[in-house]
């Protein structure tokens, strides 16, 4: 059956997180499968997907890249990926693939 799998993009500009993007995808197989799937696809899907607005505080800051990872550390990150979630309908924990997008250049392994 098909799932809905996603290429998230972390936008970090000069140590802080002010966009994320994401492209999704309806496919089957394996989790490992899927993972293969988006990740060869990872420079190609950053031109194409949708922009989301990063998280600000109060005073129109953004979130540092440092507490970006404190908080993945947590493993809380998806809280702040609710807006992306809701947008292409993913059930609970859906499968994704994070990728940084450091100063204009995507960060690929």
């Amino acid at each position: 059956m098909p799932e809905t799998i996603l290429n998230i993009y972390l936008i970090i500009d000069k140590n802080f997180v002010t966009a994320f993007k994401c492209k999704a995808y309806q496919q089957e197989g394996s989790d490992e499968e899927k993972i293969k799937y988006l990740k060869e696809r990872t420079k190609e899907d950053f031109t194409s997907s949708y922009h989301f607005d990063a998280p600000q505080n109060k005073d129109g800051e953004f979130m540092s890249y440092k507490k970006f990872s404190k908080i993945e550390s947590q493993g809380l990150q998806y809280k702040l990926f609710e807006e992306v979630f809701e947008k292409f309908q993913v059930p609970e924990k859906p499968l994704v693939c994070v990728t940084p997008v450091v100063d204009g250049e995507v960060w690929t392994k």
